[in-house]
């Protein structure tokens, strides 16, 4: 069982203290025992501990920056949300296929953002502007969110926030197990609690540093039993050897342990794997080993948001995907809505 994400090295922005869940985090990892250090920004997080890039980018992944976010314009976050809160960027886990890895270029470490008020602030600018209309936030575009909040409570304040408005709906995904202390938070169904799954052949190979499939079940049973509406989102759907039967058996596990009362309100999402050049190449250097296939002959081209262009599978195999695992879903939970396949 993966173990809740403590730090190995925390950097604390001068900002940061500046609020009260700076100061308090601050003293947390003090009192822990952690090395902390101090920097003038996150930008200058350099010269970490390691020999070669290796060591350096395993030591980014368990280094902890405690700053303010800058920017609170929302970037939209379509197709499962209109728009994207950022309370965290960069994970903990080490999944080989995760966009993270370009997009945090070389500086893969997490970063904590204390100034939520602010944050929520601004989100409640958007739902005036949109009002009567709901307008849905999903807490999950920069980072597992889930991995790091039993240490900062961020994501829990936001819930009982969003509970709290008549306009407002937050959602937010996981690979992580660690979620008791979310049970008891007044959230009014006004949260969707969605947990990815997968084949255990892609958990194993591609997912290393997070909880198995059988502890995201049984924590999402818990979700379900908070009266959280629950949702799964399947991704990515990778075509491996006997991925039918592999994914087959990740919806029986999951028929299995559901109870009545998560079912009522249930949604799906499906994610095809894909890739550009680029993710290739940090792929490749992160992770020199993995099994993860990256051969663009045998993929599509589709024309990709801001101009980079991303391989997914040809038009038959997807619609073999779409088939396959979407009948597994109207065999299984028939009714639960397919929101996406993308």
């Amino acid at each position: 069982m993966v173990k809740p994400f403590v730090p190995e090295l925390v950097y604390v922005e001068p900002r940061a203290l500046e609020y009260p869940l700076g100061k308090e985090l601050t003293q947390k990892f003090e009192n822990m025992g952690i090395e902390i250090r101090h920097t003038t920004s996150h930008n200058q997080v350099r010269n970490l501990p390691g020999d070669n890039h290796f060591q350096r980018y395993r030591t980014a992944k368990s280094t902890l920056v405690i700053g303010i976010r800058k920017t609170l314009k929302f970037d939209t976050s379509k197709p499962s949300a209109e728009f994207a809160i950022p309370f965290v960027t960069g994970c903990m886990g080490h999944c080989h296929y995760c966009y993270l890895q370009t997009t945090m270029g070389d500086k893969p470490y997490i970063r904590t953002y204390v100034n939520v008020d602010e944050i929520l602030e601004s989100a409640e600018e958007y739902m005036q502007h949109r009002a009567p209309e709901r307008t849905r936030f999903e807490a999950s575009c920069t980072s597992d969110v889930v991995g790091v909040d039993h240490l900062t409570h961020t994501l829990k304040k936001a819930i009982e926030y969003f509970g709290r408005t008549e306009h407002g709906q937050l959602r937010f995904v996981t690979k992580f197990a660690h979620i008791d202390h979310l049970l008891d938070a007044e959230h009014n169904g006004r949260t969707r609690f969605r947990f990815s799954i997968n084949s255990d052949y892609v958990i194993k190979y591609f997912e290393p540093g997070t909880s198995r499939l059988n502890e995201r079940i049984e924590a999402a049973v818990k979700a379900a039993g908070a009266g959280y509406p629950l949702g799964f989102i399947i991704a990515p759907i990778y075509l491996h050897d006997g991925w039918k039967e592999g994914y087959l058996d990740m919806m029986e596990k999951l028929n299995r342990s559901l109870p009545a009362e998560a079912r009522k309100d249930l949604t799906f999402e499906m994610i095809q794997h894909r890739f550009t050049k680029p993710a290739k190449r940090v792929i490749e250097k992160n992770y020199p080993m993995t099994k993860l296939e990256l051969d663009e002959s045998k993929r599509k081209w589709k024309w990709g948001r801001y101009g980079i262009g991303k391989y997914v599978y040809t038009n038959e195999e997807q619609e073999d995907i779409k088939d396959t695992i979407g009948s597994y879903i109207a065999s299984y939970f028939p009714e639960a809505s397919l929101d996406y396949f993308t």
